[in-house]
C-alpha cells in the first residue's frame, strides 16, 4: 500500500479571503486522502481566535495586541476591497448566495476531517496569545512541529 501523501500549509495571512483559501484547499487535499497539517504563525492565528470574549491575565502590551487583532475567523479582514466595513459583509453574502461554506463552517470541516490546526506557540508569546483564547482541539507546536509535519510533505504551500 502505498505511504499516504501530506499536504502542509503555513497560514501567515490573516486576512478573511485568503484563511478561507488555505482552508478549501486543506479540506480537498483531506478528501483527497491527505494528511494535512496547517501551520498558523503571526497573523494566521486570528483564524484560531474564539470568537467569544476570554480575559486571561495578561501584560498591557498584550491585551493592546488582543484589541487590534480580529476575535474569530468571521471578524477578520479581507485582504483588498475592505470599504469601510463593507467588503466583508459583500463577500459573506456571495458565499450565502452561492451556498457556499464560509469560513468558520471550512474550520470546523477541517476538524472533522482530522486536519492538524497547528498554532505557532513562539508567534502566541510575541502577541501575548493564550491557549484558553484559541478554540479547543488544536495542536500548539513551533517551527521544529511544523518542519517536521512538513520535511515529507507532496504539497508545501505559504498563505
Amino acid at each position: 500500500m502505498a505511504e499516504k501523501k501530506k499536504t502542509n500549509i503555513i497560514l501567515f495571512s490573516g486576512d478573511y479571503d485568503k484563511t478561507m483559501a488555505a482552508y478549501i484547499i486543506a479540506n480537498g487535499a483531506a478528501a483527497y486522502d491527505h494528511d494535512v497539517t496547517i501551520f498558523h504563525t503571526f497573523w494566521g492565528l486570528n483564524a484560531l481566535r474564539k470568537d467569544e470574549k476570554v480575559q486571561p491575565k495578561k501584560s498591557f502590551m498584550e491585551k493592546m495586541f488582543g484589541k487590534m487583532m480580529p476575535r474569530g475567523a468571521d471578524n477578520m479582514p479581507l485582504s483588498k476591497m475592505q470599504f469601510l466595513g463593507m467588503g466583508p459583509k459583500m463577500i459573506k453574502g456571495v458565499v450565502k448566495k452561492h451556498n457556499a461554506m464560509p469560513l468558520p463552517d471550512l474550520i470546523d470541516m477541517a476538524k472533522e476531517q482530522d486536519i492538524t490546526l497547528l498554532a505557532c506557540t513562539m508567534t502566541m508569546d510575541l502577541l501575548g496569545l493564550k491557549k484558553e483564547e484559541l478554540l479547543d482541539g488544536i495542536e500548539y507546536g513551533g517551527v521544529a512541529a511544523y518542519i517536521a509535519e512538513g520535511e515529507d510533505g507532496a504539497i508545501n504551500l505559504f498563505i
